[in-house]
């Protein structure tokens, strides 16, 4: 027999329409503001700070509600230097040997290189582990739309990162097998994405970027 979750009642806003556009405009604009940042001070952010950044993560929609990611914050300084000191190894063999000259082409206008100085200045690393499956003492229980599911919680992590007046950036070194090990993780975690957090530097600049415009990224029919 199936089982079913209690269920309590649903507590809806209510907004009027007025209300309604204008809190999402605001969002809009807000949103609009955020961009990746590479140069990140090393100034305090409070440890309770990132706790409710990951619990507001953890609220994402997951497939059949298993929920499964697993958040490592880090702010211990020799684990982060050794973190920086693999990923760099992998991002120079991967800029010097495996990118393709068209990546490479891609990226030169960012100024990106192999050297990753965010991964020692940032107070916080938090890296985000999916779970292909719970392991429980009476055996493994799949998970479902695990990619799909953490790719979500990501989502609301970043936008809560830039809306506590944070700055962020997507870290994904390519092999991230060293994260797994370097801090101890299960054989049922992978490491999805590495975000560097904390506020800017002094004068940090970001590229100029301009968004596709909406008639580019939708269709209303």
């Amino acid at each position: 027999m199936s089982k079913s979750y209690p269920t309590v009642p649903l507590k809806p806003l209510n907004l009027d329409p007025s209300t309604i556009t204008l809190r999402v405009r605001n969002h809009f604009e807000m949103m609009d503001q955020r961009r990746s940042c590479r140069d990140i001070s090393d100034r305090p952010v409070p440890k309770e700070v990132i706790e409710d950044l990951i619990r507001i993560a953890s609220s994402a929609p997951s497939g059949a509600h298993k929920q499964p990611w697993h958040f490592v914050a880090v702010g211990n300084p020799d684990l982060k230097a050794k973190i920086r000191a693999a990923a760099e190894e992998e991002e120079k063999s991967f800029y010097e040997n495996r990118a393709p000259t068209e990546w490479l082409d891609d990226l030169a206008p960012l100024g990106t290189d192999w050297q990753k100085e965010f991964l020692t200045s940032s107070p916080w690393l938090i890296i985000v582990f999916k779970k292909l499956y719970d392991d429980f003492p009476e055996g493994k229980r799949k998970n479902y739309y695990v990619q799909e599911s953490v790719g979500i919680a990501c989502g609301f992590l970043l936008q809560a990162i830039h809306e506590a007046g944070l700055v962020s950036l997507t870290h994904t070194p390519s092999p991230m097998n060293f994260l797994s090990e370097i801090l101890e993780r299960p054989q049922n975690e992978k490491p999805f994405l590495l975000i560097p957090v904390g506020y800017p530097k002094d004068g940090a600049e970001v590229p100029d970027l301009n968004r596709k415009d909406l008639s580019e990224v939708s269709t209303f029919l």
